[in-house]
């Protein structure tokens, strides 16, 4: 049971990540039904989606009033048999505020996540806050701290796939 909840909030999250807002939101309504009492549902892995879904609605500042449920709770862990969406609503905060052109408070936001590599784990937030960090910097005009964290970034992903969007975004800043 524990694995095919943790699968529906993943497909819920992917499918917001790659702007399927329909599908995202139909999965988190059914969440926020079987779960209303659930804590790590309510307040981290269903702000996230909804975050999500208003940066893909070009409305940063509603993701971060959404995210403010998770705020208690972004650094726990949700449980070692489930998915987690560890320091993803800081994530989805950094990004944020970026698209707020807030360039100090979105690197503070991306560096939490660096810090914080125990709880990340392997999610590929641990290496995009590099790339995070790296445009936070860029929009402060720090650009070697910002070249630094570029490089550092495209060390990790030195070896992912070319056509990956992201990667070639990164590549091209």
């Amino acid at each position: 049971m524990e694995n095919e909840v943790g699968f529906q909030i993943l497909a819920a999250l992917t499918l917001a990540t790659v702007g399927d807002q329909v599908k995202a939101l139909r999965l988190a309504a059914m969440l926020k039904r079987r779960f209303p009492e659930d804590t790590i549902v309510q307040f981290n892995y269903l702000p996230v989606i909804y975050a999500q879904v208003a940066l893909n609605d070009r409305d940063p500042s509603h993701a971060i009033e959404l995210l403010r449920a998770a705020s208690p709770y972004e650094l726990g862990l949700a449980g070692i048999n489930s998915y987690s969406t560890n320091l993803y609503p800081v994530y989805i905060r950094g990004q944020a505020l970026l698209a707020l052109h807030q360039g100090g408070a979105a690197a503070a936001e991306f560096q939490k996540i660096l810090r914080w590599r125990g709880v990340v784990l392997n999610e590929p937030i641990g290496a995009l806050a590099h790339l995070g960090i790296a445009r936070a910097y860029a929009l402060q005009g720090e650009t070697a701290k910002a070249k630094a964290a570029y490089q550092e970034f495209l060390t990790i992903w030195k070896d992912a796939d070319t056509d990956i969007p992201i990667f070639k975004r990164a590549q091209s800043d």
